[in-house]
């Protein structure tokens, strides 16, 4: 007798979930820098119609094929269009997530080192200025972040051994609301700093002379990746999503989520930089650089509220890596356990062993492995750029021309409505997008990422 799919237990638990794979890293350290950069309030414009004409119907093309196959993406390519090539690129879309685990682990790595610095008082026992520097002189060691690697891994896979149900659902219920709260608080603190008010103009005051070709494609770009599409991770998931649930609500709850989890990060970081005098800085050096150093400053004679402070922002940092990593396992899970029949902790621990592996050589491209190259890149950057320049906006396309072209209307029709009694009227503007809008918008993204 066939095992009976495990299946999310409320709507909650589907948003918590599918917003929990979309918020991660990139909405706390890259989105308020990006946001600033070009335009502020004007960029937030561009990246709402962008995340309604590109990015939703990418979300819906992945949540009709995934709950309507009850399978991974391999096997719900194959079971769609048998026998032809559609299934090999499904495959793609189960091996491009557990690349971007093998690097995603060792930022997420960083996260959990720099929690248990806070926690030890590492940023009140040394001049602020010294800070910095620390940063560098630990993603250089030789075995710190290996360390920290494999204990992001070591807690990513122990939530998917826990099943859909004990471990990705319950993680996700409470990391959720926990993430809110631990935010809410920085933005409490960062808006009473004299000087806050800056970060504040610089995120919302719009500027249409920044929004240029470049801009443009950047809010495009952060529709794109920021829900976490083309990687099968909502695929997976919402086939994990009961029948009767409406695929149009889920989907618009999950991208306000991001979107508000996004602003949140970006009041929460912004402020504090412009109040301590720092220039806004890209990249994980915007964070493991530049707040703890604001965090000691602003802490002077107080090291408990420094490590208050510090411990708070990390510890939200962690759980926004968690929650998107644990998306990333998962699909590779979901293949293993459907395909091979292989039993859920054996997939488990053997892909996130082998994530673990690449990985090592991710984190030690920034020490002792600096100098081999691939392509011109380090480990880490040669995984980063495939994946994100190209395996992801391949993804989105293959969903999108999946459902607009390959399936028959009437089954996506069926699905996208619950058999009809929901979304009728809208369907025939979403499988517009679906089927023309949303393939040249990731045509656009891909030639951004070949001439910009």
């Amino acid at each position: 007798m066939m095992k009976q799919r495990e299946l999310f237990g409320s709507r909650f638990a589907v948003i918590a979930a599918m917003a929990g794979s979309a918020v991660g890293l990139g909405n706390i350290w890259r989105f308020p820098y990006v946001l600033g950069q070009y335009g502020g309030a004007a960029f937030i414009l561009v990246y709402v119609v962008a995340g309604v004409l590109l990015a939703l119907p990418i979300f819906y093309a992945e949540s009709i094929i995934g709950r309507r196959s009850r399978s991974d993406t391999f096997g719900a390519m194959n079971k769609f269009a048998p026998g032809t090539p559609w299934r090999w690129a499904g495959l793609i879309t189960i091996v491009s997530p557990l690349l971007i685990l093998c690097y995603y682990s060792v930022v997420g790595g960083w996260s959990v080192e720099y929690l248990f610095k806070s926690l030890s008082f590492s940023f009140t026992d040394i001049p602020a200025e010294k800070i910095p520097a620390l940063f560098n002189t630990f993603i250089t060691s030789a075995w710190q972040p290996v360390v920290s690697h494999t204990v992001f891994m070591a807690m990513v896979a122990f939530i998917v051994l826990g099943g859909v149900k004990s471990g990705i659902e319950k993680f996700s219920k409470l990391a959720m609301p926990a993430l809110l709260f631990l935010l809410l608080v920085i933005v409490g603190y960062s808006l009473t700093l004299p000087g806050s008010f800056k970060g504040v103009e610089y995120l919302l005051k719009p500027d249409f002379s920044k929004l240029t070709a470049d801009g443009i494609s950047a809010a495009m770009g952060q529709a794109f990746f920021s829900l976490s599409l083309g990687v099968g991770t909502i695929l997976t998931y919402s086939s994990y999503v009961k029948k009767e649930e409406n695929l149009m609500v889920s989907g618009v709850g999950t991208a306000v989520s991001d979107l508000m989890f996004a602003l949140i990060a970006a009041f929460a970081v912004m402020p504090a930089v412009f109040a301590a005098g720092l220039e806004p800085g890209s990249g994980p050096g915007l964070v493991f650089e530049t707040l703890p150093y604001i965090f000691n400053r602003m802490g002077t004679g107080l090291p408990v509220m420094t490590t208050f402070l510090s411990a708070i922002f990390f510890l939200a940092i962690l759980a926004a890596a968690l929650t998107s990593a644990i998306s990333m396992l998962e699909v590779g899970v979901a293949f293993l356990t459907d395909e091979w029949k292989m039993n859920r902790r054996k997939a488990t621990l053997l892909l996130a062993f082998l994530c673990w592996l690449v990985g090592i050589l991710c984190s030690l491209s920034f020490g002792p492995l600096a100098h081999v190259k691939l392509l011109g890149y380090t480990f880490f950057n040669f995984l980063d750029h495939l994946c994100s320049d190209w395996l992801m906006p391949l993804g989105g396309l293959i969903f999108t021309l999946f459902v607009g072209w390959k399936m028959s209307r009437a089954d996506v029709r069926d699905e996208f409505t619950n058999g009809g009694t929901v979304n009728r009227r809208l369907f025939g503007v979403v499988y517009f997008l679906m089927r023309y809008l949303a393939p040249v918008g990731i045509a656009v993204v891909f030639l951004s990422n070949l001439l910009l």
